[in-house]
Formats: structure tokens, C-alpha cells, sequence
């Protein structure tokens, strides 16, 4: 797909979700970053209800890591997974202690170096927190860059990537919300809403299913 087409998708998305921005609520870079690590397999609804009690008393590395994991993970349970993540929300809390004197490192290359954090977590944190231009590819961001054919890869680190090349730096932080709302409202995983999608004429999905078809299976 030539940018020009991308770029004309964009225009659309954004008109047609002005609003879009994080759905997780946080107040600092350290509170964004456990509500990312919690959202893995998780609605960011949940996460909130989760994250607005537990911020009540612990919402700083330092506060954190006088829970212990089972404390921790009585307090996620709910957020599915709940032992990995109080193992990695310690882990990486005491990190943040050790190396970055309980900061919240601002770049990608320390970000990933944290227990439990991908590029994904990373990027989240590096355009919310600290807006830093970049595009967390969530199941969402996946699925719609494949179906539209603005970025074809298959595994979230191909479709970044092709994102990246194919979109204006500077709108990589806005694409990123603009696609995972599109996802969420319109371009559902098992049952797409084609009818009343403002950029199907683009999508080469719609436009050549079958060819998308085959394009997956080559894929796998």
C-alpha cells in the first residue's frame, strides 16, 4: 500500500476518532508502567477498577516492593496472570530502584532491559508518559494494520516495524490510539463491521478477502 493511501486511512481514522487516547489511567510514568504490565490479557477496564484501589497506597517502586508476590498478586488476581505479574511488577520495581534511582527510565533500550517488559509495555510507556514518538502493537493494532494492508507482518514486531516505515514519525503516537479504537469499535476480531467501516474503499480486506486469505496462510 503506497503512503499516500496510508496516509488518506489516517486522515479518516482521525476524524473518526478524535477522542482516542490511552484508556489506562495513570498520574506518572511508574503507574502507566504496572498498568501496561497488568493490561497483558486484560481489558483496560479491569485494569483501572484494579490499579485505582492499589494506587491508593502503592504507587511508587519503593511502595511497591514492600508487598510481598502473594500480597501483590491477592491484589491483581483479577487481572488474569496474576503470579507472573506480581513476580515482574517486583522485579522490575526493584530495578527501577537499583539502576535508575527509582525512576522510570525514558528509553526504549533501558525500558526492555526491566523484568516483564517488551517493546510493546515499552512503547506505551515512551509515547504516554514521556511523549516519545512510537507504536505499541497490541492484538488490536495487529489485527487492523494486517486487515487494512497498511502493515503487513506476522508477529507484532514486523508489523512495528512496517508501521514505522510507512507512517510519518510524527504521527506514529496518534496512529497508534487511532487503530486500536478502530479495533475496538468497528474492525472486531471475529466479526468485522465492513458495512459501516469509514476506510473500507481502502482496505484490502474488504476489497480482496481472498487475497487476504492466502496472504495468512503463506504467513503461518
Amino acid at each position: 500500500m503506497n503512503k499516500r493511501i496510508v496516509n488518506t486511512i489516517l486522515k479518516i481514522l482521525s476524524e473518526t476518532y478524535p477522542e482516542a487516547k490511552c484508556a489506562l489511567k495513570f498520574g506518572s510514568p511508574y503507574e502507566l508502567l504496572v498498568a501496561t504490565m497488568l493490561s497483558a490479557q486484560c481489558t483496560d477496564v479491569r485494569v483501572n477498577k484494579v490499579t485505582s484501589e492499589l494506587y491508593k497506597e502503592f504507587n511508587t517502586p519503593e511502595k511497591m516492593v514492600s508487598l510481598t508476590e502473594e500480597e501483590l498478586g491477592e491484589k491483581i488476581k483479577s487481572c488474569g496472570f496474576f503470579r507472573n505479574k506480581s513476580k515482574h511488577i517486583l522485579e522490575a520495581s526493584r530495578t527501577i530502584m537499583e539502576k535508575y534511582q527509582g525512576q522510570v527510565p525514558d528509553t526504549m533500550e533501558k525500558l526492555i532491559t526491566l523484568p516483564g517488559v517488551g517493546r510493546k509495555t515499552a512503547d506505551v510507556v515512551l509515547s504516554n508518559a514521556f511523549g516519545v514518538p512510537a507504536i505499541a502493537v497490541d492484538t488490536h493494532v495487529f489485527r487492523v494494520s494486517n486487515r487494512l494492508g497498511i502493515a503487513r507482518g506476522n508477529t507484532p514486531h514486523k508489523v512495528e516495524m512496517e508501521l514505522m516505515k510507512n507512517i510519518p514519525k510524527d504521527m506514529w503516537s496518534d496512529s497508534h490510539h487511532y487503530l486500536i479504537w478502530h479495533g475496538r469499535q468497528i474492525c472486531k476480531s471475529r466479526k468485522p463491521d465492513c458495512e459501516h467501516c469509514p476506510v473500507a474503499p481502502y482496505c484490502e480486506y474488504f476489497n480482496h478477502p481472498e487475497d487476504y486469505e492466502k496472504d495468512k496462510i503463506k504467513k503461518k
